[in-house]
This record gives structure tokens, sequence and C-alpha cells, in this order.
């Protein structure tokens, strides 16, 4: 199974994709250092990425997924990618089988303070109003694993773990 954490900045996908490698002993792919140096840069500016920003890096996203893939058998795995668009979840992902979206949401409120504390990543706060307003949250048929973030970081975690642990017997079970 190949897990695509999704979400606004801030949102925690990477602590949560981390932890979910960690504890399933899993490939890990941080979605933010497949962009090309040029959005780094303008999202270090202040500028939100514009689609076509966007598209070497969602092909980079897809390539890895598919890459994994095409490993068969035991190609476990999991990214990260904000996939803020459902053009962009079908493009990345686009029903492929065995690939679960992990969508981790909160208030802004709660995501922006979360934001603010953190230190030395390239996406100033100042961007999640564009974020949240481009966000086109998973639908049912999107089949995504839904994680409310309002809780400690270690309940979070935990939740997160389970619904991987409950989403992988769906795929193989027993």
């Amino acid at each position: 199974m190949i897990v695509a954490v999704m979400g606004v900045s801030g949102s925690g996908k990477s602590t949560i994709a981390r932890a979910i490698a960690e504890h399933f002993g899993w490939p890990f792919q941080e979605g933010d250092d497949l962009h090309p140096p040029a959005n780094v840069a303008k999202m270090h500016a202040g500028e939100p990425l514009t689609d076509a920003d966007r598209a070497p890096w969602l092909r980079a996203i897809a390539g890895w997924i598919d890459a994994r893939l095409a490993e068969g058998g035991e190609a476990n795995g999991v990214i990260t990618c904000s996939l803020l668009k459902r053009a962009y979840r079908a493009q990345v992902i686009g029903g492929k089988p065995g690939v679960r979206l992990l969508y981790p949401y909160g208030s802004q409120t709660l995501i922006a303070g979360r934001m603010a504390a953190r230190h030395g990543h390239f996406m100033p706060t100042s961007l999640l109003d564009s974020q949240f307003a481009t966000l086109e949250p998973p639908g049912e048929e999107e089949r995504p694993l839904q994680l409310d973030i309002s809780g400690s970081k270690a309940a979070t975690l935990a939740k997160a773990i389970a619904l991987v642990e409950a989403a992988a017997r769906e795929i193989n079970p027993p």
C-alpha cells in the first residue's frame, strides 16, 4: 500500500508520514523535496504557486508512486504532497489500486498557530490563506482516511497509524 498524506501546509503531513513510515518500516518520501528549485524560491518569497508551477512537481510525485507500485508485492511507502485540488489528486493517484489518501485536517486558526511555531520551513504562514482557498477537501469517492488533528500530537499519530492499519487490512485481508 502507498499512503499519500495530503493537506495544507502546517497540517502535520511530514510528521504524520514519518510516523507511519517508521511504524511500518516503509520507505518515506518528503514531497517538498521533489519541488523544482524555482518553486521553492517562489514560495519562500511568499508567492503562491500556479498550476503550471505545480505540473513538474505533481509528475515527480506520481513518478515516485508509480515506481513503488511497479515493484509489486510488498511495495509499500508513504509520501507527502499537498494535493489540494481534486484534479491534482486525479493526476497523481488516479484510481491506482493500493494507493490511499490520508487527509489530516484542522481549523485554519489551529494550523496557523502550528505554522508560526515551526522554524526552518520555506513555506511562510502568509500563504496559508491561499492554501485554504485552493483546498478542495476529498470527497467520499476518493475514500480518504480522514484525520482530525485537533488533539495532541501523540493522539493524532496513534490515530493515523490505526487508520493505515485498517486500510491495509482492506487491501490485504488476513
